[in-house]
């Protein structure tokens, strides 16, 4: 009995982590980020694939032409409360990767592009279905591996206009931490005009491009206050960085416009208007200290920082499983933004709780194999404490 218990643990481990290295085999960058990318239709075929070999019933839904939500379904046999498990099957770029989508094990690193973000946790959660799926009796599982959360989250827009739940635990990379909030974010552009001239006639030409400079000297010295006040509990505080500056046309004239492209990090009680009022301001400030200085922002996207009681069932549960497997069972913030606000926003409170690893968006990306498992283990154990 121990001998056969054994190898089945065993079996189930390297299925486990062989789905994973199927689904970083499968290209799934985001094609809004890197153009001509194929996006997830690849690795939402790996998703079915698993999905149905467990035994749920698998539907695909489209959040934009050729990009797949893979969404499975266990039905008990009995009324009860439903789980969602969502995670999404988009990566980022591979530029200056080696090898980006061929999986590699190193000790217990498992190497390649979302292996940590997050290919990892949604080879956990459909492992986790599949050892619920024999003995599921009562209520509803909802296993969906989304897609576009690198972008602008269609695929959970589309996930929640079809489908709901009690509760949910997207399995973000949070090291094995319960995470109960995270910060929002908004997408600002910025806009400097000057007045084009020969580059050896200053006095008819304004520089856009110098008065962008100033346009960042203000910015930097608002990210310092923001980062100085009390932080928000499970968010932060807020922060801004510059992502993207264009301008100029040629190398012997005044440049007559140039534009920023900045993000903005949020916590509760920060949203888009706020945004828009704070950029306003600083730019309006300069503007008074210089009658030739024109500028305007605009948000062109955003979304809401969230939080849920850390005394909810959900984080209590997940909680409670750490900590019999003697792991750090309390509530956590994460500084990134996730799927589980637009699940909260649809009215399904959400919690993040996924493997460790390092390297989200850089050139080397890990996540921890034995996270992964353990990832697994605990959302069995904490699904059948509340829906048992």
């Amino acid at each position: 009995m121990t001998l056969l218990w054994t190898i089945a643990k065993i079996a189930t481990a390297m299925d486990c982590i062989r789905l994973l290295c199927d689904l970083i085999a499968a290209n799934s960058v985001n094609p809004s980020l890197v153009p001509g990318a194929p996006g997830e239709a690849a690795a939402g075929e790996v998703a079915r694939a698993a999905m149905t070999a467990a035994g749920l019933d698998v539907v695909t839904q489209f959040a934009a032409p050729g990009r797949p939500n893979v969404i499975g379904v266990l039905e008990g046999r009995e009324p009860g409360p439903s789980m969602m498990f969502c995670g999404h099957l988009d990566t980022v770029g591979v530029e200056g990767m080696a090898d980006p989508v061929v999986p590699r094990i190193e000790g217990d690193r498992l190497f390649g592009r979302g292996a940590q973000d997050m290919k990892g946790g949604v080879a956990a959660m459909i492992a986790a279905a599949a050892a619920l799926a024999p003995t599921w009796r009562r209520g509803r599982l909802i296993v969906a591996a989304v897609a576009d959360e690198e972008h602008l989250s269609l695929g959970a827009e589309a996930l929640v206009g079809a489908f709901r739940a009690d509760m949910a635990i997207v399995t973000e990379p949070t090291d094995l931490r319960v995470a109960v909030g995270h910060k929002g974010f908004a997408w600002i552009d910025i806009a400097t005009h000057g007045r084009a001239a020969h580059g050896s006639r200053p006095d008819e030409g304004r520089d856009a491009i110098a008065y962008m400079g100033r346009v960042l000297g203000a910015l930097e010295a608002r990210d310092l206050e923001l980062r100085s006040r009390p932080p928000v509990p499970f968010q932060g505080t807020g922060s801004l960085h510059a992502s993207i500056v264009r301008g100029g046309r040629e190398l012997s004239s005044y440049p007559d416009q140039c534009v920023l492209q900045m993000e903005r990090r949020t916590v509760g009680g920060e949203d888009e208007a706020a945004v828009q009022t704070e950029v306003d301001a600083i730019l309006g400030s300069l503007a008074a200290a210089d009658r030739d200085f024109r500028a305007e922002a605009r948000v062109t996207a955003s979304r809401p920082a969230y939080r849920l009681d850390p005394e909810h069932a959900l984080p209590r549960a997940l909680g409670a499983a750490l900590s019999a497997r003697g792991l750090d069972g309390e509530a956590t913030g994460m500084s990134f933004w996730t799927d589980a606000a637009v699940l909260a926003a649809a009215g399904v409170p959400s919690v993040l709780f996924g493997p460790g690893g390092a390297g989200l968006h850089s050139v080397s990306e890990f996540v921890n194999v034995p996270d992964v498992l353990a990832c697994r283990d605990v959302l069995v154990a904490a699904t059948r404490s509340l829906i048992s």
